[in-house]
């Protein structure tokens, strides 16, 4: 059975000082795998078509943004609907890249809502803050029940092997997740450009790039320990993983993404095994 879409085309601000994208999915099951059922856009977000590389039928989505990059007043607004007994893994062929800002804001907002028994991993490239971004990036996630949600962010200030160092503008980022209405969750930053926090010792220590992994869903009590045997001392930079009530949080900082972004894929690879039963099944465009 093929994946049934509906695309929806609407008026945008075409500006050539901004650019407002929208992307709504829906996915629900049908003959055995997780369907993208419908998807909306409006401007240039769109998506690949879905890939089923695992036995139990999650959809893999690639979300591509072909400007490439989110200028001064730009607004990228992305919607994920997870129905019930569903499985769906979305993330992106290349960094977000967010450019200098000489007036407006731009803004990434995504919202994500997983049903009772569905699982939704959210697992995008990393974001790239080009000196002078004004950057706000806003994940809000709803579960129901027992539903899991798996989701990362990293951060790249400035542009390391450019010799550009992120000394001018503002990252401004928001995380926030319930469950059945109750929040489970929540992180609020700010970062000025240039800020002494970006040097202190007891914050980013001068490193460039950090990130954060939180799984949410039903939990093993060994969690925590599973993923730090999976990490061992490997890798440049530091590496943390704290098991709490509700969520299973990782942090990276170090020199180099692609040090955080392999620490986290064993990370993840670790929970799908002892909170889901299953391998991990790596997005075949992580290694293009």
């Amino acid at each position: 059975m093929p994946d049934a879409t509906v695309i929806s085309r609407a008026h945008y601000d075409a500006s050539p000082s901004r650019w407002l994208a929208e992307l709504e999915l829906w996915f629900a099951p049908a003959a055995g795998k997780t369907r993208l059922m419908r998807r909306r856009h409006l401007g240039p977000l769109v998506v690949q078509k879905p890939f089923h590389p695992e036995k139990d039928g999650t959809c893999h989505i690639y979300l591509l943004h072909p400007p490439g990059g989110v200028a001064g007043g730009d607004e990228l607004d992305l919607s994920f609907h997870v129905a019930p007994a569903s499985r769906a893994l979305l993330t992106t062929p290349g960094a977000t890249k967010f450019y200098r800002a000489e007036h407006g804001l731009s803004t990434q907002r995504t919202t994500i809502d997983v049903a009772e028994g569905s699982v939704c991993e959210y697992l995008p490239q990393e974001t790239i803050l080009f000196d002078g971004a004004n950057a706000a990036v806003d994940t809000r996630v709803s579960l129901a029940g027992d539903a899991t949600y798996v989701g990362w962010d990293f951060f790249c200030l400035g542009r390391p092997a450019a010799d550009e160092r992120f000394e001018n503008g503002r990252l401004r980022q928001r995380i926030e997740i319930t469950r059945d209405g109750r929040p489970i969750w929540f992180e609020a930053m700010q970062l000025p450009g240039g800020a002494p926090v970006m040097a202190a010792t007891h914050a980013l220590a001068g490193q460039p790039t950090f990130g954060t992994l939180v799984y949410a869903g039903p939990l093993a009590e060994d969690a925590a320990a599973r993923v730090r045997a999976a990490i061992g001392e490997d890798g440049d930079g530091v590496f943390s993983v704290s098991q709490l009530e509700h969520v299973v949080v990782c942090r990276y900082l170090g020199p180099r993404v692609s040090a955080g972004k392999a620490l986290f894929a064993r990370a993840w690879g670790a929970l799908r095994i002892s909170c889901q039963g299953k391998a991990a099944s790596p997005p075949r465009i992580w290694a293009t």
